[in-house]
């Protein structure tokens, strides 16, 4: 996914440096911002499941040393996925900024 998504911010950059805007290419552009939502909601989901676990799995930590390992476990799968959660919300974010700047020229 990411590879797509910063393929897509690079045509999208050239494009607009290149001034071949027309209502078919912002259409496109709503169209893969919306796409990218779906994704980054689907990964924040995911993102608090693993949080929740963590956090049952630390709380029963104190009944069984199973437990506690499990947390961990989940710990190590829990930070990587947060990293890669706030990369795409950044992403996402400067789409919007480009998607404005396409508004804006497209006015001019």
């Amino acid at each position: 996914m990411k590879k797509y998504i910063d393929e897509t911010i690079k045509n999208i950059e050239k494009r607009i440096d290149d001034k071949d805007i027309d209502k078919a290419f912002r259409e496109d552009v709503l169209i893969k911002i919306d796409f990218f939502n779906k994704e980054r909601f689907i990964h924040l989901i995911i993102t608090l499941f693993y949080a929740l676990f963590v956090v049952i799995f630390l709380c029963s930590a104190s009944k069984s040393v199973i437990y506690l390992i499990f947390g961990l476990m989940l710990v190590c799968f829990l930070i990587p996925y947060i990293i890669y959660y706030f990369k795409l919300e950044a992403r996402v974010q400067y789409l919007y900024r480009l998607y404005d700047k396409i508004k804006n020229s497209e006015k001019l």
